[in-house]
């Protein structure tokens, strides 16, 4: 990158934790691998799972899959309990062609 008034071979110092652009880099973000549950993880879910763990083996994000059980148009059958949704495990099994 070469700036006016500069040298060609001058370097530009950034402020400590920014990018090239001057953006906040993080760096406490860990990668945890694939967002998706692997088939052994999903052969071995419990009758009924949280929504959390419906929406990470349908690879949605949380807000989305939320927002698709309150309005009764999660891609599986899903069980409101009090303030508590529960996805069905042999729905979801089904719909990602597992089923037993």
């Amino acid at each position: 990158m070469v700036l006016a008034g500069l040298e060609p071979d001058a370097r530009v110092v950034f402020a400590e934790g920014c990018d090239e652009r001057g953006r906040r880099v993080r760096d406490d973000i860990v990668e945890t691998g694939p967002k998706g549950m692997s088939r052994e993880e999903l052969l071995a879910l419990p009758v009924a799972v949280d929504l959390d763990t419906g929406n990470r083996a349908l690879s949605l994000g949380r807000s989305k899959g939320y927002e698709l059980a309150k309005r009764g148009e999660y891609p599986c059958r899903v069980l409101r309990l009090g303030n508590a949704y529960r996805v069905v495990t042999a729905d979801l099994l089904s719909l990602l062609g597992l089923a037993a």
